[in-house]
């Protein structure tokens, strides 16, 4: 697992996108499979779900990830 460096000038949030990116472009991320859950991106990394959040938006504003809403509870 590559590591977020919390004292660099990139947002963390952004450091998480370009992670997960190049989980999809080398296939340890499967296209058209789920990325990490927020709750998992927020155990793993130990990040704010905001950050999480964020990052998922990064990807999907630029074409990598698609977003769709979960399904209500029954």
């Amino acid at each position: 697992m590559e590591e977020l460096d919390h004292g660099s000038d990139t947002p963390v949030y952004i450091q998480l996108a370009r992670i997960l990116r190049d989980q999809i472009k080398s296939g340890e991320l499967h296209q058209r499979r789920r990325i990490p859950s927020e709750n998992d991106l927020v155990q793993t990394y130990g990040i704010a779900r905001d950050t999480a959040r964020k990052a998922v938006a990064w990807l999907r504003d630029r074409g990598w990830v698609y977003t769709a809403p979960s399904a209500a509870p029954s």
